[in-house]
């Protein structure tokens, strides 16, 4: 059995789990996801913002499972919709959403929008709660780009088919998982949580 500090993904997205785990790999913990515990609870995402949503989950689940966990809430913001589709962005076609039908539903809103109207920004917060459900840890970053007429690319999930990030002439979905673990919202995100982590192991604090 594994004596590495045990950190559980509060995740129920196989590839956001993914994702996350190749991105927090070189903290050197064991790391599980909500599919690994039969216990896990689901949460009520009701929060008004990322951060709010993130430490729902992290605190819920940790003081559930008695264990360190991880809560994430990620979305797109484009400023032409005001913000929208926020926190809302996995469900924003609705209850039973699909990244294709988000993706079409977000075309059809911008339709009549100009390129230089339709910039955007990818938003991550990641919190950390320990077994009695405290926040030790928090991180939030950020992607800018605008969205596309049409999906491009093969990559990703959700919406990196239509996020171009704009130094790079190319969106989410083409660029691959390499650079992505560089430059996006996510990849910024657990980048700042990973000295984190490694203070909290370093001092004992994580038991």
């Amino acid at each position: 059995m594994s004596s590495a500090p045990l950190l559980v993904l509060g995740t129920g997205n196989r590839k956001k789990g993914l994702e996350l785990a190749k991105l927090l790999a070189p903290v050197g913990i064991e790391l599980r996801s909500l599919a690994d515990f039969s216990q896990a609870i689901d949460v009520v995402e009701d929060g008004e913002t990322f951060a709010a949503n993130a430490r729902l989950k992290a605190i819920a689940q940790a003081r559930h499972l008695r264990q360190w966990v991880l809560g994430e809430d990620s979305g797109l913001i484009v400023d032409a919709l005001d913000g929208a589709p926020g926190v809302f962005s996995a469900r924003f076609s609705g209850l039973n959403a699909t990244d294709e039908s988000n993706n079409c539903l977000l075309l059809q809103q911008l339709a009549e929008t100009s390129e230089p109207q339709r910039s955007a920004r990818f938003v991550c917060h990641m919190a950390l709660a320990d077994p009695s459900g405290t926040i030790r840890a928090e991180s939030e970053a950020c992607c800018r780009g605008r969205i596309l007429f049409e999906p491009r690319g093969t990559h990703g999930f959700g919406y990196d088919p239509l996020f171009e990030v704009v130094e790079y002439h190319r969106c989410l979905g083409e660029l691959g998982p390499v650079v992505k673990a560089t430059l996006s919202h996510r990849a910024r995100a657990a980048g700042q949580l990973v000295a984190q982590l490694i203070a909290l192991i370093d001092s004992g604090q994580w038991q």
